[in-house]
C-alpha cells in the first residue's frame, strides 16, 4: 500500500511517501480502506515533538527515543471496512466508517488496522468522506468543552484561537447550545471565515488584547493556550467559566476548580470521545446545524506540504488529505 512514513523528528521533511506492506488484522480488529484523513495541529506537534518537557518525555518513550517507532501518523479518518477479525461484532465488511485513531495513529495510508473499540462510528450516507474525516478530533474536543461550559441561553462566549478545527466547531456548537453573543479571536485573514460560521464579533489578536477591552464574558475557551490567564479571569463575569484546550503544566496539576466568592470556574482536561459523540456531531451536520470548515485538500503524496502549510499558521478549519 501507499503511505506517508515518518522517518525523523522535526520538520515535515521527515514525512516520506513510500510503498509498504498492507497491515494485518488481529481477531478484534477491522481493516479500513482510508478515503480521507486530515492534518491536525496534534499531528504537527507530535511530528516535531513541540511539547513541554513533562509531555515530550513520556511521549518520546512511546513514539521513539532517537527516531520514530510509530511509522505512520494521522489521527482521524473516514473510509470503508475492508475486512474484520473473527471476534468483531460492531462492524461488517463494506461499512463506511469515520473516527479517531488516537495514539495508534495510522491515517496517512491506504489501509489501517484498528481495534473495534476505537472511537469509530458508521458514516451517515449524506456526509462525504471529507466531511466525516474532518469531524472527529476538532468536533469532539469542541463538543467536550461546550458541554462542560453548560451554556445558558443568551450567555456571552469568547473563543481564543478560533480559526482552526476546534475553534470553528466551538463557535457553531456554542450557538447550538444557546449562546447569545460569540466573539472569535484569531489572525486577520481568518476573521471573515469566523463571521461566516457564526461569530457575532471578531478580534485580530495582533491588534487587540481582549482582556484590555473592558468586555466581560460568561464563557472563555482558549483553544491554543496563549491567552493571558490572569487577564482572562478578570474578563469573566461572576460564575463565568474559563476553559483551556492546551493547558500549562500548572493548570493541568490544579485541574478543574472554582475561584473565590464569584464562583468562576477553571476547566481543563482533554475529551474522552466515544462513538456516540461522533454520531451526535454527524447528526448536526446532516441537520444543517454544524458545518465542517474545509479550507483545502491535498493528495496523500503531498502530506508534507500540507504540514508545512498548517505549521505556517495559515490553516482555516481543516486540511483534508485525500487517499
Amino acid at each position: 500500500m501507499k503511505a506517508i512514513i515518518w522517518t525523523k523528528f522535526g520538520s515535515p521533511d521527515g514525512l516520506e511517501f513510500q510503498e509498504v506492506a498492507n497491515p494485518t488484522i488481529k481477531d478484534n480488529e477491522i481493516l479500513i480502506r482510508v478515503r480521507a484523513t486530515t492534518v491536525s495541529a496534534g499531528d504537527c506537534e507530535i511530528r516535531a515533538l513541540k511539547f513541554p518537557g513533562w509531555i515530550a518525555i513520556p511521549l518520546r518513550l512511546y513514539v521513539g527515543i532517537t527516531k520514530p517507532r510509530v511509522k505512520i501518523l494521522g489521527q482521524e479518518l473516514a473510509g470503508d471496512v475492508e475486512a474484520i477479525g473473527k471476534d468483531v461484532t460492531r462492524f461488517k465488511v463494506g461499512d463506511p466508517v469515520f473516527g479517531i485513531t488516537g495514539l495508534h495513529f495510522g491515517g496517512y495510508a491506504e489501509y489501517v488496522a484498528l481495534s473495534e473499540k476505537t472511537p469509530l462510528a458508521i458514516k451517515p450516507a449524506h456526509l462525504t468522506y471529507d466531511q466525516a474525516a474532518a469531524l472527529p478530533v476538532g468536533g469532539t474536543e469542541a463538543l467536550h468543552f461546550m458541554r462542560k461550559a453548560a451554556i445558558q441561553p443568551g450567555e456571552k462566549v469568547l473563543i481564543y484561537g478560533a480559526g482552526g478545527s476546534i475553534g470553528t466547531y466551538a463557535i457553531q456548537l456554542a450557538r447550538y447550545f444557546g449562546a447569545g453573543d460569540i466573539t472569535a479571536v484569531d489572525s486577520a485573514e481568518k476573521l471573515d471565515m469566523l463571521r461566516a460560521v457564526g461569530a457575532n464579533h471578531t478580534l485580530d489578536y495582533t491588534k487587540t488584547d481582549f482582556t484590555q477591552t473592558g468586555e466581560t464574558y460568561d464563557v472563555i475557551l482558549d483553544v491554543v493556550g496563549k491567552s493571558s490567564f490572569p487577564g482572562s479571569i478578570k474578563a469573566l463575569n461572576p460564575n463565568g467559566r474559563f476553559m483551556c484546550a492546551n493547558p500549562s503544566f500548572s493548570q493541568m496539576l490544579r485541574g478543574t476548580r472554582t475561584l473565590g466568592p464569584n464562583g468562576q470556574k477553571i476547566i481543563v482536561g482533554p475529551a474522552n470521545p466515544q462513538g456516540e459523540d461522533l454520531l451526535f456531531l454527524a447528526g448536526l451536520v446532516e441537520a444543517g446545524k454544524l458545518k465542517p470548515v474545509i479550507e483545502n485538500r491535498f493528495p496523500l503524496e503531498q502530506t508534507a506540504d500540507a504540514h508545512r502549510y498548517a505549521e505556517a499558521g495559515h490553516k482555516q478549519g481543516n486540511l483534508i488529505i485525500t487517499v
